[in-house]
């Protein structure tokens, strides 16, 4: 049964009230709207609990030769980062014009241009770092291109935000629409893609990244073979004191796809984490990255599982 959007459902004023917050924190001068951001982020480390223990131990897993005072102080710094996020966020759906002046440095746009100058369809790889919405809106000025996104069914009204928020970047294509998406790449404009979170997929393998086994999508090869596209890494980053951004293109891919498709997704994951140890503050540690596993009996989050046992039986003692 679908779901209704209808604004007299108790269930909808909550999305309705939280795109109006965005909003007005996006008339504000943008300089403050980030400070706002970031003034968030401890008070989201001290609340979110279940975030913290995910974030914590993602970086253990994936940084363990770091001190744990050196890893508590990573947390710290992404939950300053996701806050900022947050605000970059509201920034670059609802920001309007004036969002435009904030500075953006590209560097290797010769890598694109390269890739496209006979005129091949271009993927461009990236991952899921805290300033993706704002600095896709950035680039857009630049660049010309369609973004892929995974759906959000269950929650329509979302979705549909999602969805006019990032069309200011371009096109938006469902990550399920195979067909819609080689389509766009033959007309020979690039699509964004990211492919670094565990999604269920018949067409996941798993494939090392930091180092551990990580259920890893193989759409990536499969949309660069059907439609012959070359693919350019993509990654972006938060300049230091309020400067602006950072795009930075990669050389493309040789040889890929190369017909092994778990080979093609170490690839890629190599290519992601690469770019996450340049700037490991602002990579979405909140993510299970490594919630399925091959041996489906191994649970790399015990203390989040143990966490949501605490949090069912106190709600079933105050409900006594």
């Amino acid at each position: 049964m679908p779901v209704s959007t209808h604004l007299a459902l108790f269930s909808n004023w909550g999305h309705r009230l939280g795109v109006g917050l965005l909003w007005l924190i996006a008339r504000l001068p943008s300089p403050l709207v980030l400070r706002l951001g970031e003034a968030l982020g401890p008070v989201t480390y001290m609340l979110a609990r279940e975030r913290r223990l995910i974030i914590r131990r993602n970086l253990e897993l994936c940084f363990p030769e770091l001190e744990a005072r050196e890893r508590e102080a990573l947390v710290r710094s992404n939950f300053r980062y996701t806050g900022r996020g947050f605000a970059e966020l509201a920034l670059a759906w609802f920001g309007g014009p004036r969002v435009d002046n904030i500075p953006l440095r590209v560097r290797g746009l010769e890598h694109l241009e390269e890739a496209q100058a006979d005129g091949s369809p271009v993927i461009l790889l990236s991952g899921h770092f805290t300033p993706i919405e704002i600095a896709g809106r950035l680039l857009s000025r630049q660049v010309d291109m369609a973004v892929i996104y995974k759906p959000m069914d269950r929650r329509p009204q979302a979705d549909a935000t999602m969805r006019q928020g990032r069309a200011r970047i371009g096109p938006v294509l469902s990550k399920d629409d195979l067909r819609g998406i080689v389509r766009k790449l033959r007309s020979g404009l690039p699509v964004w893609y990211a492919g670094d979170q565990n999604y269920r997929s018949r067409q996941n393998v798993f494939a090392p990244f930091f180092g551990i086994p990580a259920a890893t999508v193989t759409g990536l090869p499969r949309l660069a073979r059907m439609s012959k596209a070359r693919v350019v890494p993509l990654f972006y980053h938060a300049l230091p004191g309020h400067e602006g951004y950072e795009v930075v293109f990669g050389p493309r891919l040789e040889n890929y796809p190369s017909g092994d498709d778990q080979a093609d997704a170490a690839r890629m994951n190599q290519i992601i984490e690469q770019a996450v140890r340049e700037h490991p503050e602002q990579y979405f540690w909140a993510h299970r990255r490594f919630k399925s596993q091959p041996d489906p009996e191994v649970d790399m989050y015990p203390g989040v599982k143990d966490h949501r046992r605490a949090r069912r039986s106190g709600r079933r003692k105050s409900h006594k």
